[in-house]
């Protein structure tokens, strides 16, 4: 796939302009992507396999979890790829025609309000290296899926952290963006070299970098505790010790508190549609990866590597609630919204019983999704944003927005009253709020109500009720957000029939400015699937629980 694909974007070279080329990129590399899901679907015969197969030596492992999650993995890229390969707005419901409006004037002046429109001039379409760094992201999430070596493990984490250093600080002439990448650089080359650390000694304590020696290693040395002579070599403490140091550098990528402090400067200064991408599939591969480490480790007679997941999970959830309180910018309320759902996801895998990894499957799932939605309706209020009937440079310059072209959107005061502007976005917003929230009978409902029982079930009392009031507290910033979109006034409307493209002309078009046919298609979709998951659940809790029976050999 990959060969096929960088053949077809050396031959749309040929294509006449730069803008062009990289909606053939991103539309090119997005049908690759389904292509994909086609390829790794017809192979989901490896279901009926008991254990998978090894592949390169033993540098890979394939079963049926993670052939799923490759499948969620390449939709989720291809959804979000989609936003560069269409234009963000189009015209429809005219009085006249729009070329007969513009007949009487000069070519530049019809292509000047062509392209301020659609967003044809846009940064967004004249970055030819977006949609390819994005590939390599995406090669590396799935190769980390499938990892079953050291070796392989840190190649997968790089591949997949450098393509996301460079997307962060693609955008050249944004010196936010820059700042942003450039932390994200530093503070992620501190994290490999932690996960480095763990690996070099895990192969200096074992003697060798297959995942599947270490699971045998670890578990003879838990049989033979009483033997003194095999303890000296094969104890578990080294394991545990190992692992332990790796879990913290794989939980400061993921932004799990800890080590979450980099995570809301990084999401609000890259540019949102970079965001969108950022946010998501990073942390998917991550968990799954996580998911096959605790499997074959977490059952050790002595002391078990993967409490710490627990210790972290207590931490995000107060710390991505407490924080988000006091928060303006919307994306960094995004940010501290992730952590706290991050707890929910670690507090299920920590638990690891049969109920809580369905709970963790299904989480994960949909709160990709949920987060997905979220992203993409805060790219659509931004580009009606910017057609409002007060000046959009100068509101920039008042709010102190200082990448305002690339991110519209950056308070939550430039959402309040959205509602009367356009009420299917904001109803959309709304709902997707709400299942963050976990209010029923929305699709957050049911995955928080599956972590929550399977803590119950095994014990954990004092996390699930912290669950419960951290989900209570954090209320406070998802209905204030709520409140302003639908029952604050706004200080702005959408310019439906007057078009500024500078400041000393004014022109009156007919016709009404809509985002394009792909946005609204996506958010549609995303919506009725948070909303209406009540009257479906069945598909989805199978898959779950097939997923979950496999991973246990059940």
């Amino acid at each position: 796939m990959l060969l096929l694909t960088i053949i077809t974007l050396v031959l749309s070279l040929s294509s006449s302009s730069r803008r062009d080329k990289t909606i053939l990129y991103s539309r090119t590399i997005t049908l690759s992507l389904l292509f994909a899901v086609l390829l790794v679907y017809d192979n989901l015969y490896i279901l009926t396999l008991e254990n998978g197969i090894g592949l390169y030596g033993g540098m890979f492992h394939i079963n049926a979890y993670t052939q799923i999650f490759n499948i969620f993995i390449f939709i989720i890229s291809a959804v979000i790829l989609g936003l560069n390969s269409f234009f963000s707005r189009k015209l429809v419901n005219g009085n006249k025609g729009f070329y007969s409006f513009f007949s009487k004037k000069n070519e530049e002046q019809v292509n000047l309000f062509k392209n301020l429109i659609m967003n044809k001039t846009g940064e967004q379409y004249k970055i030819l290296e977006y949609s390819l760094i994005l590939l390599f992201i995406v090669c590396g999430s799935t190769f980390l899926i499938c990892t079953s070596d050291l070796v392989s493990i840190f190649l997968s984490i790089e591949l997949q952290s450098y393509g996301l250093y460079l997307l962060s600080t693609i955008y050249r002439n944004s010196e936010s963006s820059t700042k942003a990448g450039l932390t994200y650089f530093l503070l992620g080359g501190l994290s490999s070299c932690i996960i480095l650390l763990s690996q070099s000694i895990l192969y200096a304590n074992s003697g060798n970098t297959n995942l599947d020696n270490l699971y045998i290693i670890n578990n003879i040395a838990d049989i033979t505790k009483e033997n003194e002579f095999v303890n000296i070599f094969y104890n578990s403490y080294y394991i545990n010790f190992s692992l332990i140091i790796l879990s913290v550098g794989f939980l400061f990528k993921v932004s799990a508190a800890p080590f979450h402090f980099w995570s809301p400067d990084v999401y609000d200064a890259v540019p949102t549609i970079v965001t969108t991408f950022i946010a998501i599939i990073e942390k998917i591969s991550i968990f799954v990866f996580f998911l096959d480490l605790v499997h074959y480790t977490s059952n050790s007679a002595y002391y078990s590597w993967s409490n710490n997941l627990l210790v972290s999970s207590l931490l995000s959830l107060i710390v991505g609630t407490v924080l988000g309180l006091t928060q303006f910018r919307i994306k960094r309320l995004y940010a501290y919204s992730t952590i706290s759902h991050i707890g929910f996801i670690l507090l299920s895998l920590s638990i690891y019983s049969l109920e809580s990894i369905q709970a963790f499957i299904f989480y994960l799932i949909q709160y990709s999704i949920s987060n997905m939605n979220a992203f993409i309706l805060l790219l659509s209020i931004g580009y009606f944003y910017i057609f409002s009937t007060n000046n959009f440079e100068e509101k920039t310059k008042t709010l102190d927005l200082k990448d305002g072209d690339n991110s519209p959107i950056q308070l939550t005061s430039q959402i309040k009253g959205h509602y009367e502007v356009n009420p299917v976005l904001a109803l959309s917003l709304g709902i997707t709020l709400f299942s963050f929230l976990g209010v029923p009978p929305l699709v957050g409902f049911f995955a928080k109500q599956m972590v929550l029982s399977a803590a119950l079930d095994s014990g954990y009392i004092f996390m699930a009720l912290l669950a419960i009031l951290t989900s209570v507290i954090s209320a406070v910033y998802y209905l204030a957000v709520i409140k302003q979109i639908f029952f604050d006034k706004n200080d702005y409307e959408i310019k439906e029939n007057i078009i500024e493209y500078n400041s000393n002309s004014v022109t009156t078009l007919n016709q009404k400015i809509t985002l394009s046919s792909y946005i609204t298609i996506t958010i549609s979709i995303t919506t009725l699937f948070i909303t209406l998951f009540m009257f479906i659940p069945e598909e989805w809790l199978n898959m779950t629980n097939i997923l979950t029976l496999i991973i246990f050999n059940l």
